[in-house]
């Protein structure tokens, strides 16, 4: 008899904790896409749950609304994005996520802000920051290669935090699928979760809003392109983490757009239409027919000050020991010559993939030079050889080859603007820092 109650103690013990873990954010909250009438919060739960937010402007606490309640299952790993619907532009907003009806406390503000009006109101645009990177890398026991861990200095997101920037932005690796992850979609939902329940990373989750890219480790393999046999499994994925505005179209690719002030930011997907490298039979892509017309149409219905386009891969390097754009060079230049034709102003490339950082510089006879914006690595291993390798179009005085992360600043008056490029290193010294004025790119 006293075995039985022993026993029977046990499972109700088990049940119990197992209710209270699935009570219970594993990662974020995180801010994603945030306009002027929306905003989205991301959580990831322990188990099966209800999850919902409430949110109140903070310079009226005390009227509070909650979004819609989620209930967070196995098929999306427990993940949710939350849409507060209730917000107005330009303001600040506090939030507490609620699971299974207990509120989440954490040791760090979570607050959002909306973006505000300004387009017709005689008013200059604001002043608005980015934080941008690539290459994330986060150890784990078993899982490493025979050399050790491949990723340090997590305390690179204290100083990205620290900057407070109004949005960061994710230039592709920002995870690492590896040998045990990428040939399953449990196994690719598994490392995204390792890899979002960094510590060092949740402040900066919860009170910046994030986009994203990816390049090929948070896709499948190295090197992977269209031929990757688990393709879709890898944008469910990437949907279930990451919540950009929109990602691509007709179930294809992860492609989308956002503004900050009078910057449109536009993320294209170098994978899913990507050609074998080893494939010469073909003409060769990066971006496929349906996506470098969709790029051209934004370009030319823009009407923003600066049209900044990120992509995993790098534009404008003539590196081909890298997987740059150089490798498909009819479409690369093909691209450069559509800018061009079209008379489109303000461009400018952001990339990542690398493991260091540079500026890039291309010159184009007639009108305003192209520039490309490199920046990696957050804590995957840097490449200390950058300086000994080849870019024809590098502006001097710019590789950065340790572990960092670029900062964009956009302001001045209207007609005036410019964007300020630096990059700073993790702990939290600025290596270079460049002015780029609206008229140098007219």
């Amino acid at each position: 008899m006293k075995k039985r109650i022993v026993i029977l103690i046990a499972v109700l013990t088990l049940a119990s904790l197992d209710t209270v873990a699935q009570g219970t954010l594993v990662s974020g909250p995180m801010v994603g896409h945030v306009d002027m009438r929306e905003a989205r919060l991301w959580v990831q739960t322990q188990g099966p749950a209800d999850v919902y937010a409430e949110y109140a402007d903070s310079a009226e606490p005390q009227r509070r609304w909650r979004t819609a309640t989620v209930q967070t299952n196995a098929v999306s790993g427990h993940t949710a994005t939350l849409i507060c619907d209730s917000v107005e532009p330009g303001r600040t907003y506090r939030y507490t996520v609620v699971v299974n009806g207990t509120p989440q406390q954490r040791p760090f503000p979570m607050r959002f802000r909306t973006q505000p009006v300004w387009k017709w109101q005689k008013v200059d645009p604001p002043t608005m920051t980015m934080a941008l990177g690539s290459c994330h890398y986060v150890n784990q026991d078993g899982y490493e290669r025979s050399s050790g861990g491949y990723g340090s200095n997590m305390h690179i997101f204290d100083v990205i935090q620290a900057r407070t920037p109004d949005v960061m932005l994710w230039l592709g690796d920002n995870v690492y699928l590896r040998e045990p992850d990428w040939n399953s979609r449990s196994g690719m939902f598994k490392r995204y979760a390792h890899t979002r329940a960094l510590a060092q990373v949740q402040p900066l989750l919860a009170r910046t809003a994030h986009y994203a890219t990816w390049d090929d480790h948070d896709y499948g393999p190295n090197d992977s392109d269209r031929g990757w046999f688990l393709k879709n499994d890898a944008r469910d994925v990437f949907m279930a983490y990451w919540p950009n505005p929109s990602y691509g179209r007709d179930g294809q690719g992860i492609y989308t757009q956002f503004a900050l002030a009078d910057v449109d930011v536009i993320l294209l997907d170098d994978r899913w239409w990507r050609s074998p490298d080893h494939r010469k039979d073909e003409p060769r892509t990066m971006l496929g027919n349906e996506q470098f017309s969709w790029l051209i149409d934004v370009l030319h219905a823009s009407t923003a000050t600066f049209k900044l386009v990120a992509i995993g891969s790098q534009v404008l390097t003539d590196n081909l020991r890298k997987e740059c754009y150089s490798r498909m060079p009819e479409e690369r230049q093909k691209l450069i010559d559509a800018i061009t034709a079209s008379g489109v102003k303000g461009v400018m490339f952001l990339s990542g993939d690398i493991h260091a950082s540079e500026l890039s510089k291309l010159d184009r006879p007639g009108t305003y030079p192209l520039y490309e914006f490199t920046c990696s690595s957050l804590t995957a291993g840097s490449n200390k050889d950058i300086d000994k390798q080849s870019n024809a179009y590098r502006v001097p005085g710019t590789t950065v080859g340790v572990n960092n992360f670029g900062m964009i600043t956009v302001t001045g008056a209207a007609k005036q603007r410019k964007l300020i490029l630096r990059v700073i290193d993790h702990e939290g010294n600025e290596r270079w820092m460049r002015e780029i004025s609206e008229t140098e790119l007219r």
